[in-house]
């Protein structure tokens, strides 16, 4: 079977409604070490497998992150989630990823943070698996487990940086999201009950116990949820703050136990 050409590529991926399909094309020429694997990863692409599922990797906040089939990919959006972060504790030493997915933002967090103390939980085996690809360099360590469940014990009270990226679609909401989310993505990672902040308020009530004096949480929420969230966040005895990015259509709810 003679090798796909460039333009060929670029027209099946179009055809497929791929909206960036010359992008799209350039990445998976560039991945792709044979013929073949390029056939497959363009044929896994037109049957709508995410992009970075199809690469096994996603760019986020300066890293190549690794991914797998199944594991929520990171969103760009998350990453002033993670610059909100180092603004507010830049001299954080020990640092947790809740809700971790692939571990992307306990990754940036310790690229730019320099040695910390990282951890980070998942619920999903598969995330697990893939974040403990991608902390491993970082010396960080992942645990498998319901929110704070999964963490050593002795992390309570010691912690300078809380992020959480929970799940916050509204479940009645969760059928409305593009197919590749919805067909490819793990439910647990987008489902965040009738309202969409379920998990928000069960991480939020727990935060303090594990948050050193002065220690950060952050979460990412929507527009729309953000003033039930803040109140939330205010009610647990956190000082609280909203920061917003127009451009990113990201809405990140900080919370400092004083």
């Amino acid at each position: 079977m003679p090798p796909l050409s460039p333009t060929a590529v670029v027209t099946a991926l179009r055809a497929a409604g791929c909206v960036f399909a010359e992008d799209e094309a350039e990445l998976l020429l560039a991945t792709a070490r044979t013929p073949e694997e390029l056939s497959e990863m363009v044929d896994r692409r037109v049957a709508g497998l995410p992009l970075e599922h199809v690469l096994g990797w996603a760019d986020f906040h300066g890293l190549r992150i690794a991914l797998e089939p199944g594991v929520f990919v990171p969103r760009r959006r998350t990453g002033f989630l993670v610059d909100q972060a180092l603004a507010q504790a830049p001299d954080a030493s020990v640092v947790i990823d809740l809700c971790c997915g692939s571990g992307a933002v306990g990754a940036a967090l310790a690229a730019a943070l320099g040695p910390v103390e990282l951890h980070a939980a998942d619920i999903d085996p598969a995330a697990v698996r893939c974040a403990r690809r991608n902390i491993a360099p970082y010396g960080g360590h992942v645990h498998a487990g319901d929110l704070f469940e999964a963490l050593p014990g002795d992390l309570r009270g010691r912690v300078g940086l809380l992020a959480a990226n929970v799940p916050y679609v509204p479940t009645g909401e969760v059928g409305l999201l593009p197919a590749e989310a919805r067909e490819h993505e793990p439910l647990v990672a987008l489902d965040g009950g009738l309202d969409g902040l379920d998990v928000l308020r069960r991480v939020v009530t727990s935060a303090s116990d594990w948050l050193a004096p002065g220690g950060c949480l952050l979460v990412e929420t929507s527009e729309r949820q953000s003033p039930t969230a803040v109140e939330a966040f205010s009610r647990a005895g956190l000082s609280t703050r909203l920061a917003v990015s127009e451009e990113l259509y990201a809405n990140v709810v900080i919370g400092v136990r004083t």
